[in-house]
């Protein structure tokens, strides 16, 4: 080689060399900065403000407490309370799914689950509470879902979904199998779902009535209201949107548009009316969910007033709860109540010092930050 031709190499070197002697300094320019953020996340973690922590009762002092808000979540992260992953993912440029709610209605609990009808997603929301993770239920082909409003799930894991665009009732396996659906085209508009002993009880709004099947062969028995009940005005159903069935079999039907709920017996006599119209004491403006505790008492969600009242089985009002002007404990636009006895281990830790939990009640709200609000029934020692 000559030396013209190594002068040659020579300028063809110098400007890779000091490109690569750049980016050098750009790689340890970068792990100092991603170390510095390190630290100062780590800091930050080690280090944070102290909170005072406030505790929400219902009734409010000084009166004995029932009630106590314990928490809310709207997605996996509020369930789980990690934070990293955010951080990470700012770091990384990594996009990791996490589920949220959008817009809850129906409420079920079964083998340590929660079970949320989202009418915006068009999905049934399955949480799992012993993992604190979110996933759809596994609705498929015949079962697939369009708009799921409310469900049930029975004692052997059978789920049922009222779905109002489909217009039926959508039943699968405790394996999430489709079995069945009720209802043909244009039959009903179901609204929602409750299950007896021996019965399958469907909130149609189209006919003005409740659909009662038999649960073995799922077959048509007979509307409430039934006989001479369904010619008296003040025993008829007009709007019924949401149902219950209490320890001794009684159906409760919550008529939106007529403001109160009805209570049938197992066969469909009628046998009271609890509530009426107004934005007072046991009255009901925008009359949505409905619930029953081992103790027949009812809990009714008012939309308009955004609280949920609590009555005994002789329609006299006992307590309500979530106050709009309880802070933290207020719903926005509260659907549907369920009280769930099973799994009150994995909210005790929001419980305040001597309050003892019984069960839960728990609160969908279809607006706002607070997706799903979860309180507990007890009683300080």
């Amino acid at each position: 080689m000559t030396g013209g031709d190594e002068t040659a190499m020579n300028f063809q070197h110098k400007p890779l060399n000091q490109f690569m002697k750049n980016l050098l300094l750009i790689n340890h320019g970068a792990r100092l900065l991603a170390v510095a953020v390190l630290a100062l996340a780590a800091g930050c973690a080690t280090a944070p403000k102290p909170t005072k922590t406030v505790y929400y009762y219902f009734p409010a002092p000084p009166d004995e407490p029932h009630f106590q808000y314990l928490t809310s979540f709207s997605s996996e992260k509020d369930l789980s309370g990690d934070q990293s992953q955010s951080f990470m993912n700012y770091l990384t440029g990594a996009q990791t799914l996490r589920r949220e709610l959008a817009k809850p209605y129906g409420l079920a609990a079964h083998g340590h689950k929660l079970y949320i009808c989202d009418t915006d997603l068009g999905e049934v929301v399955v949480v799992d509470l012993p993992t604190k993770r979110m996933r759809v239920l596994a609705a498929q082909g015949e079962g697939a879902l369009k708009m799921p409003l409310n469900l049930t799930v029975d004692a052997d894991g059978t789920t049922y979904v009222a779905d109002s665009m489909r217009d039926q009732v959508v039943i699968f396996d405790r394996s999430e199998n489709f079995v069945a659906s009720l209802g043909k085209v244009d039959e009903m508009k179901p609204r929602d779902v409750a299950v007896g002993t021996n019965r399958i009880y469907v909130a149609d709004l189209k006919g003005h009535c409740v659909r009662v099947f038999d649960k073995a062969t799922r077959a048509p028995l007979f509307n409430i209201p039934r006989g001479d009940d369904a010619k008296q005005h003040d025993r008829q159903l007009f709007t019924p949107t949401n149902l219950g069935v209490d320890a001794k079999g009684r159906l409760y039907v919550s008529d939106t548009g007529a403001f109160h709920v009805q209570v049938y017996d197992a066969d469909g006599k009628y046998l009271r009316t609890v509530g009426e119209f107004g934005d007072g004491l046991s009255q009901f403006a925008r009359l949505k969910g409905i619930a029953l505790d081992r103790e027949n008492r009812l809990y009714a969600v008012d939309a308009m007033s955004q609280v949920i009242q609590v009555f005994d089985e002789q329609s006299r009002l006992l307590t309500w709860f979530a106050d709009p002007t309880a802070g933290k404990a207020t719903q926005n636009l509260p659907a549907k109540v369920m009280v769930d006895y099973d799994d009150v281990s994995y909210f005790q830790q929001y419980a305040a010092p001597g309050f003892k939990i019984e069960y839960l009640v728990i609160v969908g709200n279809q607006l706002g930050p607070n997706k799903v609000g979860v309180y507990g029934y007890g009683s300080k020692k």
